[in-house]
């Protein structure tokens, strides 16, 4: 088996044709940046569906180095045109809020089960050669049974995202084993850092109580905050995403990401506010339409994706926070209007 350093990711992708769907968004600008300075072509296709996190300041640094396509995966005829020639599709579009793939579950169906599939088909017509990487999610593990979940534990999601973006996994392993479309799938757990969305709790829960520390505000902790996570900053999600799409070995694979220190929910929130060095947070009743699709406590085995592509997380958690305070402490103002320097 070969294995791609992640110091030798550079040469590689160095005048590759990159196609990135969601690449407005918080994962697909990050990785758009990347790829730009490792000497990559980079166009990105983004809805700006106003809720899922895309904002054209994400791409700030490379604005004039990257081709932008403001488009739906769902339009075929769009997706015929951007997918030909390319090389790589990262293809991280998607719904993932919980709470409204419950309240809007058709549209949740569209964008995370429906889209994939016409993606894929688009593929098997216009470009079997592209090698796909595939933003997936711990979500379709559903409460765990046991921990750390490994890729081997049962699938069973507590809501309908996850249900869905299940199927849409399940597309992307189905058309490499019948068409030998080159595949992958990473199963995320809480990425977080600059450019996620903070406007609310869609994206992270994170991402809104970075938002209230820096306007001042407690953070709202639910329940008695003893549900333990792990998360992963969002530069070495990146290198997940570049390692999987380099290995030949990883087609057709499906990778746990995750962190050797996973934290409970109050340590998360005591942590950042030391990080911050002021705030303070409180302990709020789990509302009922939350507690009802919660998982429980979830930390991830990411011992396969360790030892196939040699990945394992690099930033601390202390680090990652600190970094992403600091990015909205300079620019929150262009996340939401009321922002100002910390």
């Amino acid at each position: 088996m070969s294995f791609v350093h992640p110091n030798n990711i550079r040469s590689r992708f160095h005048g590759a044709r990159i196609l990135i769907t969601g690449g407005l968004g918080f994962i697909g600008s990050n990785l758009a940046i990347r790829l730009v300075h490792e000497g990559a072509e980079v166009t990105l296709i983004d809805s700006m569906i106003p809720e899922y996190g895309g904002h054209l300041w994400n791409i700030e640094p490379v604005r004039d180095q990257v081709r932008v396509n403001i488009a739906d995966v769902r339009d075929e005829h769009a997706m015929k045109y951007l997918l030909q020639q390319r090389d790589y599709l990262f293809n991280l579009a998607g719904q993932t809020s919980h709470l409204d793939s419950m309240d809007h579950p058709h549209q949740d169906l569209d964008i995370n089960a429906k889209a994939q599939l016409s993606l894929l088909e688009c593929c098997r017509k216009h470009n079997r050669e592209i090698k796909i990487v595939f933003a997936g999610t711990r979500q379709i593990y559903g409460k765990p049974r046991y921990l750390p979940v490994d890729e081997q534990h049962p699938l069973d999601p507590v809501d309908v995202n996850g249900i869905n973006k299940l199927a849409g996994e399940l597309y992307h392993q189905l058309y490499h084993r019948v068409y030998g479309i080159r595949a992958v799938v990473l199963r995320l757990t809480n990425t977080y850092g600059p450019r996620m969305r903070v406007a609310d709790a869609r994206q992270t829960f994170l991402g809104i109580w970075i938002r209230n520390l820096l306007e001042g505000r407690p953070i709202a902790v639910f329940g008695d905050g003893a549900q333990v996570r792990d998360f992963n900053y969002v530069d070495d999600v990146v290198d997940a995403l570049l390692l999987a799409a380099l290995s030949g070995e990883a087609d057709g694979e499906t990778y746990n990401l995750g962190d050797e220190h996973p934290l409970n929910l109050k340590e998360t929130a005591q942590l950042l506010i030391r990080c911050h060095g002021r705030g303070s947070y409180q302990l709020v009743p789990f509302p009922s339409e939350r507690k009802s699709i919660d998982i429980g406590d979830y930390y991830g085995d990411f011992r396969k994706i360790s030892s196939q592509l040699t990945w394992k997380p690099s930033v601390s958690l202390a680090d990652g926070l600190e970094r992403t305070l600091n990015y909205y402490g300079k620019h929150g103002h262009r996340y939401w209007p009321s922002a100002a320097a910390a």
